[in-house]
């Protein structure tokens, strides 16, 4: 269980992973965004397509499949939600090019759900008919449950005509009981997470609660029992092996990988994949990794200890 000053220190950085205007002042400052730079490299795969190029083979060396997501959220500009598309458009043609196929993840925001939903479903429509040519899966990042209506119905549109879309499950929500049962008919993956953003007790079970360790393993049960494609998406290790051991014959699954998050949970996930389950890397690259990077210290605290050796590190 985490101290009193720990989930403070968490909902802080929570907080300070939605202030936009924060991140304008940070990332529009040479010095400061040097430093901030230096912290999230811990935690992405590097701001350039060649970058997530790199990164994707490495974690294919390992045996691990690869999702790989082009950062950013809530942009609120046609015109850049057009341009951001066009990255994801770039990053799954050089992915088709040199034969890697990783799976592409996204915020719905990133692509325009914040200015016009027709937008965004129009970007992301073009988005999923270039993975179906990779050969891939297209997977709808997680957002704020003030978001959440919003995605799904995008998501039921997109899915009338693109079946390899899938999404993800935030296990805190309490909604997502009837959510799951909405998501189930279509065909598309199941991302199980536990859920990163600062929300309200009364939309969400409080982060390290026994309350949402024990949903979440209700969410995995139904899933894993389902036969739906599902990814147990945890870097707990306690809720891992909970899951295999209510699961034994979980290896034999084929509906069934463990993902876990580029530089977390990496022997726990090299562990897994060395006892036969199927498991995917997944990583971010970009420069808009803000909202990303925050929320990935603020799940363990004591991450800020390694945020400040990173910002001291001298550039060689």
């Amino acid at each position: 269980m985490r101290t009193s000053n720990e989930a403070a220190a968490a909902d802080v950085l929570r907080r300070w992973a939605l202030d936009e205007e924060l991140k304008h002042v940070v990332m529009s400052s040479p010095q400061l965004s040097a430093v901030a730079s230096r912290i999230a490299r811990r935690y992405t795969a590097g701001e350039t397509i060649d970058d997530a190029i790199e990164t994707a083979r490495a974690s294919i060396a390992r045996g691990h499949r690869v999702s790989i997501e082009y950062a950013g959220e809530s942009v609120r500009d046609a015109q850049v939600a057009d341009a951001e598309t066009e990255v994801f458009l770039a990053l799954i043609e050089r992915l088709r090019r040199e034969a890697v196929a990783a799976t592409v993840s996204f915020d719905l925001s990133h692509v325009g759900s914040l200015v016009d939903p027709a937008l965004a479903l129009r970007n992301a429509r073009r988005i999923a008919t270039a993975v179906e040519r990779l050969g891939t899966t297209l997977m709808i990042s997680a957002e704020g449950s003030d978001r959440t209506d919003l995605v799904l119905d995008l998501y039921d549109e997109l899915t009338r005509d693109h079946g390899n879309v899938g999404i993800t499950l935030q296990a805190r929500l309490h909604r997502s009981v009837k959510d799951l049962d909405r998501l189930l008919d279509r065909p598309g993956p199941i991302r199980l997470v536990q859920g990163a953003f600062l929300e309200s007790v009364d939309v969400a079970f409080p982060r390290g609660s026994a309350q949402l360790r024990e949903a979440y393993l209700r969410f995995a049960d139904r899933l894993i029992d389902s036969g739906h494609p599902t990814a147990i998406a945890t870097h707990d290790a306690d809720l891992v092996d909970s899951v295999t051991a209510r699961h034994p014959d979980l290896m034999a699954a084929g509906n069934v990988e463990f993902e876990m998050l580029l530089g977390l949970g990496t022997q726990l996930h090299d562990r897994l994949r060395r006892a036969g389950f199927r498991t995917r890397e997944y990583a971010v690259f970009g420069r808009e990794w803000w909202l990303y990077v925050l929320n990935r210290i603020a799940e363990e605290p004591h991450r800020v200890y390694d945020a400040i050796v990173a910002a001291g590190a001298r550039q060689s």
